[in-house]
């Protein structure tokens, strides 16, 4: 079967990532709620050391508030652009995906509206065959060179043995979907992390993206918050070595992108400056600017709850049964911990840290006074 956006739909490329909020800022010039994610399980088959929901994971599935309820409140965003579905493993129960899944890219094609599901890609094919025609991204996490690091990373929390041999079954399956996905002509995108486990690897984790075909590797550091707080960070050093070594062996027919680095052009390290003024202009390259709270907010479909960061300690900041998503978002613009790090460098293409990175790296630092250094 073969996979294909609709005719005169304009083709994701480096020079059109209509996830990013450096878009909308410049179309509007403030940041508008153009992108939505859901959140439609909280079931999954495996348990990654790395995942950023983690602790929100259950062992079985609560009802779903009614999908038309949904569909209203998304109806009222105007300037709606993207939805993302994610979890959870998204297509972890069949019914999910026949009565969610389905229904919610239906919609989004009826509106021009680009989608992406973030799943494992580790379950039978025809499952993904179901969703294939109506999806403009299928995002998958890879951060393996062989099975066992698939069973070290992908079930290092499952508090139950996995044997390696069902997870080395998983892993080529895996590998298999997202081969045939990418053959189908689906825009398959693998993000790895950057992390104590992988720097050292990246470049043989690219070779094997590759392979599989995939039309866009994303990369993002990882930072030890959450459900994977207990993990040893890298340092800035480590991090900036992963980045050259990636940029020098990468296949330039494969787009890559970068998200949520710590590094700016308004820093004052050299060295950090030199390796943004190389993102820049490295052919078939880009940094994505974070989405979350800028915008993009999430909407649990379970409980209604919304929020507009995945890693920060924020809690819900306001529910889908009782207030428009843009009301939401416009009280989050307002909100002190927005306003701290609500830069804009237009020089540089940049909406400056996420409050993830921020708390991390930059707590006392006030990214509107400083500006980009040539």
């Amino acid at each position: 079967m073969r996979f294909a956006s609709p005719a005169g739909w304009t083709p994701l490329s480096p020079d059109y990532d209509p996830w990013d909020p450096i878009r909308s800022l410049q179309r509007y010039g403030r940041h508008r709620l153009t992108s939505v994610e859901l959140t439609v399980t909280h079931l999954c088959n495996m348990r990654c050391e790395h995942c950023a929901v983690g602790d929100s994971l259950t062992m079985k599935e609560a009802p779903h508030l009614p999908l038309n309820a949904i569909l209203r409140r998304l109806d009222e965003l105007e300037a709606l652009e993207t939805i993302s579905l994610t979890g959870g493993e998204p297509t972890f129960r069949e019914q999910t995906v026949r009565e969610i899944i389905v229904p919610v890219l239906k919609y989004a094609r009826s509106r021009g509206i680009r989608s992406q599901l973030n799943s494992n890609v580790t379950l039978d094919y025809e499952r993904y065959e179901q969703i294939a025609p109506y999806l403009d991204v299928m995002h998958i996490s890879f951060n393996y060179t062989q099975a066992a690091d698939f069973h070290r990373v992908g079930f290092a929390r499952t508090g139950r043995d996995v044997s390696p041999d069902a997870s080395a079954r998983m892993y080529e399956r895996m590998m298999d979907n997202a081969r045939r996905l990418s053959e189908g002509g689906l825009f398959v995108s693998a993000e790895s992390m950057i992390n104590f486990r992988t720097h050292e690897k990246i470049v043989d984790i690219h070779k094997l993206i590759v392979e599989m075909g995939c039309k866009r590797h994303e990369v993002h550091p990882m930072y030890p918050s959450s459900f994977a707080s207990h993990l040893p960070m890298l340092t800035r050093e480590q991090m900036l070595a992963a980045i050259d070594r990636l940029l020098d062996e990468r296949d330039p027919a494969v787009w890559m992108l970068f998200g949520t680095l710590p590094l700016f052009a308004c820093s004052d390290d050299p060295e950090e400056r030199r390796l943004i003024r190389r993102l820049r202009t490295e052919p078939n390259v880009t940094v994505r600017n974070d989405p979350d709270g800028r915008n993009r907010v999430n909407v649990n479909l379970f409980s209604g709850d919304v929020y507009v960061t995945d890693f920060a300690a924020i809690p819900a900041f306001g529910n889908v049964r009782d207030e428009r998503l843009e009301d939401v978002f416009e009280r989050w613009q307002r909100h002190p911990f927005q306003q701290g790090v609500s830069c804009h460098c237009e020089s540089a293409a940049c909406c400056g840290p996420n409050l993830l990175v921020s708390n991390m790296y930059y707590r006392d630092v006030d990214f509107r006074t400083r500006r980009a250094i040539p």
